[in-house]
């Protein structure tokens, strides 16, 4: 009997920890704090040090957080920043640490079994970073080669699925992180880094001499980069997609844009310089959290 009422309770206790995940509207409230997700070399989100991070995405984030806070009718909510990886993002959202994750993580058919996607905030296109020098300037001249990937991204299994890609032969070295990965070809130990465009174009910009690299050869995959959050909880989804709606129609996400890709940022105040593109107009036009699954080219 005593085993039985301890089973029980066990089940109780779990039952309840799952709703207070899933309610994260009232976890914020009864905390008083919120805790982001963000990356530390991403194109969307980075640290500059001492916990600092910034970044499109970071930002946009925090203003969302400003409007929960509104809507909770908080005097004061504490914002903890939580820095993830491509690999341990996904748990930490669904264990409850990271309540909002704001980095640069693609929305997929697969991820949407176990988190949730807001809005889409920015279309990616997965590209190829190589040497200015290097000659390459396609998929097929990647025969023989090392190429670069970060652990826990989807572009390289991309990259082996391109129609252009048969035939091409290269080994795949392993990047920690983005700025892991962009290493890797800083110092040769890679002849290609495969990544979303604007994380190439951000460790470039980030680079000693930007001028020594080259985002090169055919679009990979267009990817719907979105926020993530936990699985069933309509409130705290609908709330975080109102905040980016209006930021959309009031203006506010464009300027974000144009300050984080079309200016100097920091550290080095250096300007990564991707203008807006037609597929990110797109979703913001039309709202939606559709996976990458629907973006695929249609032949």
């Amino acid at each position: 009997m005593k085993k039985t009422l301890l089973a029980v309770a066990a089940v109780l206790a779990a039952s309840t920890a799952m709703a207070q995940t899933t309610d994260t509207l009232k976890k914020i409230k009864d905390s008083g704090s919120i805790t982001l997700g963000v990356r530390e070399s991403s194109g969307l989100s980075y640290t500059i040090g001492n916990g600092k991070f910034v970044g499109f995405h970071t930002e946009m984030a925090e203003r969302v957080i400003a409007d929960l806070q509104k809507q909770l009718g908080l005097a004061k909510l504490e914002v903890k920043y939580q820095p993830v990886t491509s690999q341990n993002r996904i748990p930490l959202v669904q264990n409850g640490t990271v309540d909002l994750e704001c980095g640069s993580t693609t929305n997929n058919a697969a991820r949407q079994k176990d988190v949730s996607f807001a809005v889409t905030t920015y279309v990616e296109e997965v590209r190829i970073a190589v040497k200015a020098n290097s000659g390459i300037n396609s998929i097929a001249q990647l025969s023989g080669k090392k190429v670069a990937t970060t652990t826990g991204t989807t572009s390289v299994q991309t990259l082996r699925k391109h129609e252009r890609a048969t035939n091409v032969n290269f080994e795949e070295v392993f990047g920690k992180d983005h700025a892991d990965s962009f290493l890797l070809l800083e110092s040769g130990r890679a002849d290609a880094f495969v990544m979303d465009g604007s994380i190439l174009a951000a460790n470039i910009a980030k680079s000693k001499n930007p001028a020594d690299y080259k985002i090169v050869g055919e679009v990979l995959s267009v990817e719907p980069i979105a926020c993530m959050l936990r699985k069933d909880d309509a409130a705290f989804k609908k709330a975080v997609d109102d905040s980016i709606k209006n930021q959309i129609k009031d203006g506010s996400l464009a300027k974000l844009y144009d300050k984080w890709f079309m200016q100097p940022i920091p550290p080095a105040n250096a300007k990564i310089g991707l203008p807006l593109s037609e597929a990110t107009k797109a979703a913001w036009a039309t709202p939606n959290d559709k996976p990458m699954e629907d973006y695929a080219v249609k032949k």
